[in-house]
């Protein structure tokens, strides 16, 4: 194993925590109904337990990470149960027509991105950090090169066709603007909620959604 290559020490980085979810670019909400989808999906992997759906936004660039807040979802071992766990993103790039990512981000371990398009799987990819071959031992390389390394891995790489730096998508879940809804919640008012998140037409964003 090699400590932080993956970001949780990584030269002049932040300390980040095991974390996965789901991953889309959104024009809008209007009509998605998803949390009806987010139960549905729920049902379809057999997972019990969920009581939200964390949703968060970066505006700029219309990217959507989902996230379930339940017990099976905490901490490290809740990262990699979006590894296996897909009918959301099954759900959600039928009824959006756009691509839909599952991933997992482990500092420890690796990142693993999965690709859905129209109900099926169109492609994947996953690192495990332990089995990257470095050119120079990792405590001489500088910032630059970790940092261009990285962005060729899972998660860099799909930051890059969302238009974010790789600590962009990565600090998602921890940042503005964001909210959780409620599974059993009334569906009318979790549409009022998401519509605020990511407004049909928007002003000049705040500075908390410039990440």
């Amino acid at each position: 194993m090699m400590p932080g290559i993956g970001g949780a020490q990584s030269p002049g980085g932040l300390k980040l925590k095991a974390h996965g979810g789901y991953l889309l670019r959104l024009e809008s909400f209007g009509g998605l109904e998803l949390l009806r989808l987010a139960r549905e999906a729920l049902a379809l992997d057999g997972a019990m337990g969920a009581t939200g759906l964390k949703v968060s936004v970066n505006r700029r660039r219309k990217v959507v990470r989902l996230a379930y807040v339940a017990p099976f979802t905490e901490g490290r071992q809740g990262a990699h149960w979006y590894a296996a766990h897909h009918a959301l993103p099954r759900l959600l790039s039928r009824a959006t027509n756009a691509a839909v990512q599952a991933y997992v981000y482990d500092p420890d371990e690796g990142e693993q991105v999965i690709a859905y398009g129209n109900g099926r799987r169109v492609g994947g990819e996953r690192v495990v950090y332990e089995d990257v071959e470095l050119p120079v031992p990792l405590d001489q390389m500088d910032d630059a090169a970790f940092k261009h390394m990285q962005e060729r891995w899972p998660v860099g790489h799909l930051a890059y066709v969302f238009g974010l730096t790789r600590k962009e998508l990565l600090r998602l879940p921890r940042v503005a603007p964001g909210h959780e809804l409620a599974l059993e919640g009334r569906d009318a008012e979790g549409a009022a909620v998401l519509e605020a998140l990511l407004p049909t037409c928007q002003a000049t964003l705040p500075e908390s959604d410039a990440l």
